[in-house]
């Protein structure tokens, strides 16, 4: 298969289509790795990255349990092996520079954070709020289902308090993740993050940014 983005002689035109959710270990991981890989790809690449939702868990509710104690329940595991688990997620993650703190997460719905990134989208900011999104849950241990922190961290990056809280108060946006999770089921994705290269090349994981290097030279030099 031959990618549709063509390759001239000052350098190559790629896009990355990521499918990914907030709560998502290795989906924060796997986009720290992808921009690692940009950096030390030659200046003249143009890679545009474009960000798709995706729920783990649609029906997800706020829950006053650890997410030690929710990843227990889920995948039939006791405390201590959860714990473990996560211990070495969060080590893994430090590897690139993220922080995870399981210990004070607040396991809860990430729809409404979907709905914000779609209207920040519409405001040129999806890249800088789905990393403070991301930031949010995993470091900073924040309720990104709650509203108004939803709206403050809006503001944070720019983006009007006002326009993200009618936004999400109003309903809008959802459609726009349902279409996104539309797509991700006819291309037969079930898991993050998924990264779609030039409508064309499929990567499921966290790869190693040697892994993504290597992957967009490949396919730049078959353009």
């Amino acid at each position: 298969m031959t990618p549709s983005v063509a390759m001239d002689k000052e350098g190559s035109q790629m896009k990355v289509e990521v499918w990914f959710d907030f709560v998502c270990p290795f989906c924060y991981m796997g986009k720290r790795h992808l921009e690692l890989a940009q950096a030390q790809l030659p200046e003249d690449w143009e890679i545009q990255v474009k960000y798709r939702s995706f729920e783990l868990d649609p029906d997800a509710a706020r829950s006053h349990r650890t997410i030690h104690e929710v990843l227990a329940q889920k995948y039939g595991m006791t405390i201590e092996e959860a714990q473990t688990m996560n211990r070495q997620v969060a080590e893994r993650a430090s590897e690139v520079g993220l922080v995870y703190r399981f210990d004070t997460m607040i396991p809860t719905n990430t729809f409404d954070a979907h709905r914000l990134a779609q209207f920040a989208k519409t405001q040129g900011k999806m890249a800088e709020v789905s990393e403070r999104l991301f930031r949010a849950y995993f470091t900073d241990s924040l309720d990104i289902g709650d509203r108004a922190t939803l709206v403050r961290l809006a503001g944070e990056v720019g983006l009007s308090e006002m326009d993200a809280a009618a936004a999400l108060h109003s309903g809008a946006y959802g459609p726009e993740v349902r279409a996104d999770e539309q797509e991700a089921a006819e291309l037969g994705i079930d898991g993050v993050p998924f990264f779609v290269i030039n409508e064309k090349y499929g990567m499921s994981g966290a790869q190693p940014v040697a892994t993504f290097q290597a992957a967009l030279r490949r396919i730049a030099a078959e353009i």
